[in-house]
C-alpha cells in the first residue's frame, strides 16, 4: 500500500478505527485497574497498577468468607431488589403503556403529561417525606418499615415507572394497529392482543427497559441508604454495604475492589441472557405472532 493510498484510507476509514480504539482504551482502563487491584495481595490502591505485582485471590477469599462483612447477603439482597424491580417495573410500565398507546379515554393526555412532569423532580426532594412515610408505615406494619428490602423494592417500582412508560409507549406506537384490528376480527380480546401480539413484538424494548432498571437499581445508593441504613447490616444492598464496609474498615481497598468486580457479574449475566431478545426479539416476535 503506497503512501497516497494509506493517507486516503486513513482519511476515509482509518481515523474511525483510531477513535474507536481510543474510546475502548478509555472505557477499559478503570475496569482493568479495579480488576488488578482486586487480585493484588497488598490490598492498597497506592500499590496497584494495571499489572498486579503479586497475583493473589486472597481478597476474594476473605470477602466471601464473611468474617469481616456479609458480602453474600448483600449480593442476595441486591439481586432480590434489583431483579424484582426490573421484572415488576417493566410489567407495570408495559400495562400502562398499552393503555396509553391503544386506548382513548378521558384524562389520557393529562396523565401522560403528569407522568413526564413528575419525572422532572429529583429524587432528593422526596427524602424527608419518604423517610417519614416509611417510618409511619413501619409503625403499623413492622416488616415494611425502615430496613425492609420489600419496602425498598416498592419505592423503586415508582421511581422509574414514568420514564419506562414513555419509552415502551413510544415503541408500542410503532406497532401497526392493523394487527390489533385483525386480532379483534378473529375474536381476540384486549388481553389476548396484549399478551400474544403486542408483547412478542415489543420484546426488544422490554429487554432494554428491564436491563436499564436492573443496572440503575443495582448502583442506586441514596434511596437504599435512607431506607436500609437504619436496619441490620445483613439487609443492606451491595451499594450500601460496600460503602459502610470501606468506611468502617478504613483501607481494605483490595476487598472493596473484589466486591466491585463480583457486583458486575449479575449485570453481565443478565445482558448475555437478554442479548438475543434485544438483537432478534423483533424478528422472533413477528414470526411467533
Amino acid at each position: 500500500m503506497g503512501s497516497t493510498s494509506l493517507r486516503r484510507w486513513f482519511a476515509e476509514v482509518g481515523w474511525r478505527h483510531l477513535v474507536g480504539i481510543s474510546a475502548l482504551v478509555f472505557a477499559l482502563f478503570p475496569v482493568l485497574f479495579i480488576v488488578s487491584s482486586s487480585v493484588n495481595a497488598a490490598g492498597t490502591l497506592s500499590g496497584s497498577g494495571l499489572v498486579p505485582s503479586e497475583f493473589s485471590l486472597i481478597n476474594y477469599r476473605e470477602l466471601l468468607d464473611g468474617t469481616e462483612a456479609p458480602f453474600l447477603s448483600w449480593l442476595g439482597n441486591t439481586i432480590f431488589v434489583a431483579g424484582g424491580a426490573a421484572i415488576l417495573n417493566t410489567a407495570l410500565a408495559a400495562f400502562a403503556s398499552y393503555a396509553f398507546s391503544r386506548m382513548r379515554f378521558t384524562g389520557r393526555r393529562t396523565g401522560l403529561l403528569s407522568i413526564l412532569l413528575i419525572q422532572m423532580f429529583p429524587t432528593t426532594l422526596l427524602f424527608v417525606a419518604m423517610f417519614v412515610f416509611v417510618s409511619d408505615i413501619g409503625g403499623v406494619f413492622p416488616s415494611l418499615g425502615l430496613g425492609s428490602r420489600v419496602m425498598l423494592l416498592i419505592i423503586y417500582l415508582g421511581g422509574a415507572l414514568g420514564v419506562n412508560t414513555w419509552l415502551i409507549k413510544g415503541y408500542f406506537d410503532t406497532i401497526p394497529r392493523d394487527l390489533d384490528e385483525s386480532a379483534l376480527i378473529d375474536g381476540a380480546s384486549h388481553a389476548q392482543i396484549f399478551f400474544r401480539v403486542i408483547l412478542p413484538l415489543a420484546a426488544p424494548i422490554l429487554a432494554v427497559v428491564a436491563l436499564i432498571t436492573f443496572v440503575f437499581t443495582l448502583n442506586e445508593f441514596l434511596v437504599a441508604s435512607a431506607v436500609l441504613g437504619q436496619g441490620e447490616s445483613e439487609q443492606f444492598t451491595l451499594a450500601v454495604g460496600m460503602f459502610r464496609f470501606i468506611d468502617g474498615q478504613g483501607g481494605e481497598w483490595g476487598q472493596f475492589a473484589a466486591g466491585s468486580v463480583m457486583s458486575g457479574i449479575p449485570v453481565v449475566v443478565l445482558f448475555l441472557f437478554l442479548q438475543k431478545y434485544i438483537v432478534s426479539g423483533l424478528t422472533a416476535g413477528a414470526v411467533k405472532g
